[in-house]
């Protein structure tokens, strides 16, 4: 960036020595070598987030085919509900399983653990009661329900709040996992988007910046700039404003390329 002090000798304007220190700037090594080092943090990190969404689209999509092989239908195609509750026996009725789980809301504690509390197409019904800060000076205890499959994953409906009416109560956990057609498509859009940064990404990083004969070539040709600009110095004052004209027409285009193609 030598080059630059030639500038100066001419007596440039300090906004214009300024510009081309700015715009030169982004292409030295060091700006490069701080690009590739953030690339680097950013690949890992894209990498990472890629990994964990497509071990999460996996288990939403193990989830949903167990339920596909287990689903009971009625005649009509509607989706059988035979919801267990370690509570009632496996006959109980629509109104029973639903007063349960109202019991259920109100009184269980679980010390913040998840509570195992019934089945349904081999999914495990859970609740789990959790401390909420309702009134900033007091803690009231929430009830809240999940259904988990394999997958290891917690579904809720309604933010895992009951309904207190029964018919409705007992078609949560039917109902939350209906959820996971729409969190597959969900993942499946974050995913592309992500694979989107990939290849920027690592080229950045694993990309060979060096480029010899190149180098060489534009190395002669900012030499023979900088000739150039020795040799258009002269006292006359009516040539100065010539002179910065010309300045100002170096071919910056160049010096940026050679400086960029410099990085290693």
């Amino acid at each position: 960036m030598y080059w630059l002090f030639h500038l100066a000798l001419y007596h440039l304007p300090a906004r214009t020595i300024y510009d081309c220190f700015m715009n030169t700037w982004k292409y030295t090594p060091w700006k490069l070598f701080i690009t590739k080092f953030s690339s680097k943090h950013k690949l890992e990190d894209v990498t990472a987030t890629l990994e964990t969404a497509q071990s999460r689209l996996n288990r939403f999509v193990l989830d949903w085919d167990n339920l596909q092989q287990r689903v009971q239908k009625h005649p009509d195609g509607t989706l059988l509900n035979p919801v267990q509750l370690n509570y009632l026996p496996a006959n109980a009725n629509v109104k029973q399983i639903g007063a349960k789980l109202n019991q259920l809301a109100d009184k269980a504690r679980t010390a913040g653990q998840y509570e195992e509390i019934g089945s349904l197409y081999g999914f495990s019904l859970l609740v789990k009661t959790e401390l909420t800060d309702k009134n900033l000076d007091m803690f009231e205890r929430d009830n809240h329900f999940f259904i988990q499959g394999e997958g290891g994953i917690k579904y809720t409906y309604n933010n895992g709040n009951m309904a207190s009416e029964p018919k409705t109560a007992v078609l949560n956990f039917i109902n939350a996992l209906g959820k996971i057609p729409s969190l597959i498509e969900q993942e499946q859009k974050k995913i592309a988007e992500l694979k989107k940064d990939l290849p920027v990404l690592q080229e950045v990083v694993n990309g060979n910046w060096t480029k010899e004969n190149k180098l060489n070539e534009l190395k002669t040709e900012l030499a023979a700039i900088d000739r150039k600009i020795q040799s258009s110095i002269t006292p006359s004052e009516n040539r100065k404003e010539d002179e910065q004209e010309e300045c100002k027409k170096v071919d910056v285009k160049n010096i940026k390329t050679h400086l960029k193609l410099k990085a290693i």
